[in-house]
């Protein structure tokens, strides 16, 4: 050691901690980098993701060369810092202690804590980058980490410890999935996050949560005179019309609409020939999940069904744009009026319909009515007073200031909603 100059021992030490930077760096990189990045890149093509994958699906024979070769030098980075501080300073003890805290500080801030951020912050691009140096690194250094990796598979036995294989693919719940979809939502147009937002949440609704309620539901009265039913026939905006006699309670099946319209002309176009047309009317029970529903009128070409309770009353309608709807926005004329976007104005408010579902306000408001109970907002406001309200009074829903505008023989019309002050 005397004959070597300290340019070279300085040099050597610099040449040692960049090492092992470059190890510390690859340690945090590799572990802290997106897995289903690299497999997307992996699967068009990238080299280098096809590496790091193949390094990440051996986490420990990985783990084991990159501490490996940080731990060999470390210490030939803290032998060496002893020797130059003995060349400089002789071979008093508190030499030692110096070389000791020196070489310490400087493996912690050049070689550890900065390249673990820098790794941490670029995990993504060096990971890609990292593959090709690791993965002959390992092969060189293979004899080693299996010798050492023997060990530490006894230990991990004895402390009953059995890790996963590391080319385990990551399994996400779908509360998870739906969390990196939320946290992704800078990345994708915002119409397409809505959509998939949307779209986990049609396990957990059912089809009482998106039918339309029967009290907005157009029906064809076969009591009603002849002339009167051509005339619903047509101008009715509706391709299917439930038809029945006098009420829902006495359905008698689905009318297409579109069928009969060449026919309202005909001088023998009667009840008769429209009851020929008459479909058998569906039902569904009001707990039955969106998603299930969706799967049914998908496997047996349905499109419109009746939601019924416990007791096979009717409650509503569904059809499937009805779901459709529900994850893609409302794009149909099918009640002038409800496909209306509800905003906030300038002063806080917002006029809203009593019919209008309360998924549709918390969605479009940002507000959080329950939804729990009654499906709209005329239903809560009736819960809430145990009777017909009438107009001009204010009552607050939620912590939602609410004033009843209008209300109309049994149900609440229009109301007027303030916008909650901030917490």
């Amino acid at each position: 050691m005397d004959d070597i100059p300290l340019s070279a021992l300085l040099l050597t030490l610099v040449v040692l901690l960049a090492m092992s930077a470059f190890f510390s760096l690859s340690e945090t990189a590799m572990m802290a980098s997106n897995r289903f990045r690299l497999r997307h890149l992996a699967q068009s093509g990238h080299h280098g993701a096809q590496k790091a994958l193949a390094l990440l699906a051996r986490t420990d024979k990985m783990l084991g060369v990159i501490l490996l070769g940080n731990n060999l030098v470390n210490s030939a980075a803290a032998t060496l810092v002893s020797v130059i501080a003995i060349a400089l300073f002789g071979e008093d003890k508190w030499v030692l202690g110096v070389g000791t805290l020196a070489v310490t500080f400087a493996i912690l801030v050049f070689s550890e804590i900065t390249p673990k951020i820098i790794g941490a912050t670029y995990a993504d691009r060096l990971a890609v980058v990292l593959g090709y140096i690791l993965t002959p690194l390992l092969r060189f250094f293979y004899p080693a980490v299996w010798f050492i990796n023997l060990f530490a598979s006894v230990f991990l036995k004895v402390l009953h410890l059995s890790p996963k294989p590391g080319g385990e693919a990551s399994k996400l719940s779908p509360e998870e999935l739906r969390s990196l979809v939320l946290e992704s939502s800078h990345l994708i147009p915002q119409k397409h996050h809505a959509i998939l937002s949307s779209l986990f949440e049609l396990n957990t609704i059912t089809v009482e949560d998106v039918m339309t309620p029967r009290g907005n539901i157009e029906i064809l009265d076969l009591e009603q005179p002849w002339e009167d039913v051509k005339n619903q026939l047509a101008t009715s905006h509706h391709s299917r019309l439930p038809t029945c006699r006098e009420s829902l309670d006495q359905l008698v099946g689905i009318l297409p609409v579109r069928r009969l319209l060449a026919s309202l002309g005909d001088p023998g176009f009667d009840l008769a020939s429209l009851l020929e047309q008459l479909q058998p009317p569906y039902y569904i029970p009001a707990r039955t999940p969106v998603f299930s529903q969706l799967a049914f009128f998908q496997e047996n070409r349905q499109r419109i069904g009746f939601v019924v309770d416990e007791y096979g009353d009717i409650l509503g309608l569904l059809t499937m744009e009805d779901i459709i709807e529900e994850f893609v926005g409302d794009f149909t004329t099918s009640l002038p009026g409800l496909g209306q976007e509800l905003h906030w104005s300038d002063e806080g408010e917002a006029i809203v319909e009593g019919s209008r579902p309360l998924r549709d306000i918390n969605r479009m408001l940002g507000l959080d009515f329950p939804l729990d109970g009654p499906k709209t907002l005329n239903g809560l406001i009736l819960e809430h007073f145990q009777d017909i309200p009438e107009s001009g009074i204010s009552i607050k829903l939620a912590d939602v200031a609410v004033e009843i505008l209008k209300t109309q023989d049994r149900s609440v019309v229009t109301v007027r909603i303030f916008r909650p002050e901030p917490l």
